[in-house]
């Protein structure tokens, strides 16, 4: 199988990474990644902040990029889901290329029916999957089956599992100690349980709650989900 990668913001600015990660595990499950360099943004800090005439540009290059390609995968379900569920209301997706973007997880679990990638860690991990992913892609179960497979690892379920750790974009910029108050109501119930790891697949959550556990002076280590499953930690 030959796939697209879209590399999102985050993950190209400051988690290239997971980027990495990313390929390193598809190619080792007999996926052929391409990657063109034309990309950009989905358009959702944009659009999301009501700038939809820019949100409309930026999706016409997206679409414009990848037109070609069957399948496109990211490590992002917030992006995802912007381009899913969003785009088609900027544009006219005609050729239906929005349809075609997967967030890594639900590929692997959906398209490729993988439940285990041979990785291994040892220790306890809370894991936090994101807003977009949970509720509007519906792919929470396909991060815990793939999180499950990971030999010696420990999921520990939390109180706060299915809470938003508060970075919502722009929101943590216009509300910032309502965004810090939502990500230390998860990290308290993780340091509650002695977690080793905080495990997400959304990079932008990871930079929310790795900064706070900085402050906050948590020992646990933050992961993606990418470097976990493609044993890169």
């Amino acid at each position: 199988m030959r796939v697209a990668l879209f590399i999102p913001c985050f993950v190209d600015q400051f988690y290239p990474q997971v980027g990495r990660a990313t390929v390193a595990l598809l190619e080792r499950l007999g996926v052929e990644v391409s990657y063109d360099p034309r990309q950009t943004c989905c358009g959702q800090p944009a659009f999301n902040s009501g700038y939809w005439d820019e949100a409309r540009r930026v999706a016409e290059h997206f679409v414009s990029v990848f037109r070609s390609h069957e399948s496109i995968v990211a490590p992002s379900g917030s992006c995802v889901s912007m381009v899913r569920h969003h785009v088609a209301r900027l544009i006219d997706d005609r050729e239906g290329v929005c349809p075609r973007v997967y967030e890594l997880c639900e590929f692997l679990v959906q398209r490729l029916h993988v439940t285990e990638t041979g990785a291994a860690l040892t220790g306890r991990a809370a894991l936090h999957v994101p807003c977009h992913l949970m509720r509007e892609l519906r792919g929470a179960e396909a991060v815990r089956t793939l999180m499950r497979g990971v030999r010696g690892l420990e999921l520990i379920d939390l109180p706060s599992d299915e809470w938003c750790c508060g970075f919502g974009g722009t929101f943590s910029i216009k509300f910032p100690e309502l965004s810090a108050a939502m990500g230390l109501r998860k990290l308290r119930d993780a340091a509650a349980a002695g977690v080793d790891y905080v495990i997400s697949p959304e990079s932008s959550c990871l930079m929310q709650l790795e900064g706070l556990m900085r402050r906050a002076g948590t020992s646990a280590r933050p992961l993606h989900v990418a470097e976990v499953l493609a044993g890169v930690v």
